[in-house]
């Protein structure tokens, strides 16, 4: 017996004639509360070293937020279209007033075309470009204002969570990025689906795995082992966390039906997710033996 698919508009609300979709307010919502968890953390002298001190101050914060949005936005997507769907590449562009509610905006800028690889609705972002879009944006802020680079990739990875939480509710309000087909008692049959048969809810279980479970391990690792003394530890265990969540995960997602067919059963995400977790075991062990090194050198 299977549980009923809850029937969530994906259309929060309406400004005139402009949709407003939980998928857009999951991304603002995801930032605005990771920028003010990273303010917390900002101001808590005890996870940093008390001789260098947090890697950049309040202000820096709210300019690399900006920063980060656009590395999110534009990794996101290209990630989606390189790496899953690069057929968008070649389509021919597109009307945007075709998008938009009928009105009179959709007359006004009907004549905008524009490609099909920018339009976000079709097909969605991707993290793995979304990771990388972030990391150069971090990579940049940081090399221009002169700060450590690691040491602001550490507060991202701890604020990281958040975002991937919303995210993955909002795909779950959207019925998209459901799982493969199963009759246990949590699956549901969503409305998108064109077989309507009972499946896997996996976007709550990325949910759960690589938001709410994964935030809590960084938060432990930060206040009670002091993560943050270590640049570069905290990176590498968001990244080996997300990926061990993903490859899990993985196992019951639906594949992308125009993705090819890969051997072991390997899926795209986890290809993508193994270098990730190969990165991330070596951040923690580049750390801890660096740690180790300058202790042992202080006598």
């Amino acid at each position: 017996m299977s549980l009923p698919y809850p029937e969530i508009d994906p259309v929060a609300f309406r400004i005139g004639p402009l949709p407003i979709r939980w998928y857009s307010l999951a991304y603002i919502g995801g930032i605005a509360l990771g920028w003010w968890y990273l303010v917390r953390l900002l101001n808590n002298a005890r996870l940093w070293k008390p001789a260098a001190g947090p890697p950049l101050d309040r202000r820096q914060l709210d300019d690399v937020i900006f920063w980060v949005a656009l590395g999110v936005i534009a990794g996101g997507r290209l990630g989606y279209v390189f790496f899953y769907e690069p057929s968008l590449l070649i389509q021919p562009w597109e009307s945007l007033g075709a998008n938009m509610a009928p009105g009179f905006l959709k007359t006004l800028i009907g004549w905008i075309h524009i490609p099909p690889a920018l339009m976000l609705w079709r097909g969605g972002m991707s993290f793995h470009g979304g990771l990388i879009g972030v990391t150069l944006a971090g990579w940049l802020f940081a090399r221009r204002y002169r700060l450590d680079a690691l040491a602001l990739g550490d507060l991202f990875a701890c604020a990281a969570p958040i975002g991937l939480f919303f995210g993955r509710v909002a795909n779950f309000i959207n019925a998209e990025l459901y799982g493969r087909p199963w009759d246990g008692p949590w699956s549901m049959a969503f409305p998108t689906d064109p077989l309507q048969v009972p499946r896997h809810p996996s976007q709550l279980y990325e949910a759960a795995l690589e938001g709410i479970v994964l935030f809590i391990v960084i938060r432990v690792a930060t206040h009670a082992f002091g993560l943050l003394k270590r640049p570069g530890a905290s990176i590498g265990l968001f990244l080996a966390g997300y990926a061990v969540s993903r490859i899990i995960v993985e196992n019951f997602r639906e594949p992308d039906a125009h993705m090819p067919d890969f051997p072991l059963g390997l899926t795209m995400g986890m290809i993508l997710s193994l270098p990730m977790l190969a990165l991330g075991l070596w951040l923690i062990w580049r750390t801890r033996t660096k740690g180790a090194g300058r202790e042992a050198a202080k006598p």
